[in-house]
């Protein structure tokens, strides 16, 4: 009779665990594209071009123009593909973009300088959780609880294009 009580126990404490964690799952239809727009700051999750999610976001604390070299502030323009994950990020979540691409790389080349690197979708820590705007060093930030359905909604491989 000792076993039911313990048992009980444990299961409740997996679900709080479960409940509270930052790894949420989706079952909706497939993110097939994410567009970026900059000037509007709006980010949207579509599925052939329906679109299914739509966020507010934060960018680069330079937020107009393309970015062209390491430092700028700038978050990137163009045509790129989401290609990893971290789970560990110290902005909660984070979905890595593809940037540079040879196109960037080339233009930071002819400047001399490097294009820079680390692009990508995150949370945001607690000193911006007050909703400072434009905050980042290029990247593109949503709210903790933003980052978490986009991270359970999008997979490697999708391609993300980023407007002015």
């Amino acid at each position: 009779m000792r076993f039911v009580p313990i048992f009980l126990m444990v299961l409740v404490a997996a679900v709080a665990v479960g409940c509270t964690s930052k790894f949420k799952r989706y079952y909706g239809p497939e993110v097939t594209r994410i567009i970026v727009q900059k000037e509007a700051r709006r980010m949207y999750l579509l599925h052939h071009g329906e679109v299914l999610e739509a966020y507010d976001i934060d960018l680069g604390f330079a937020p107009v123009g393309d970015k062209q070299i390491e430092g700028d502030g700038k978050t990137p323009e163009g045509e790129y593909i989401i290609d990893r994950r971290n789970p560990n990020s110290e902005f909660h979540l984070s979905l890595g973009i593809s940037y540079p691409n040879e196109d960037d790389i080339a233009e930071a080349k002819k400047l001399g300088k490097s294009p820079g690197g680390d692009i990508f979708i995150h949370g945001r820590p607690q000193l911006f959780r007050k909703g400072d705007r434009d905050w980042t060093w290029g990247c593109i930030a949503v709210t903790n609880r933003e980052i978490e359905q986009i991270y359970a909604m999008v997979k490697n491989g999708t391609p993300i294009l980023i407007t002015p």
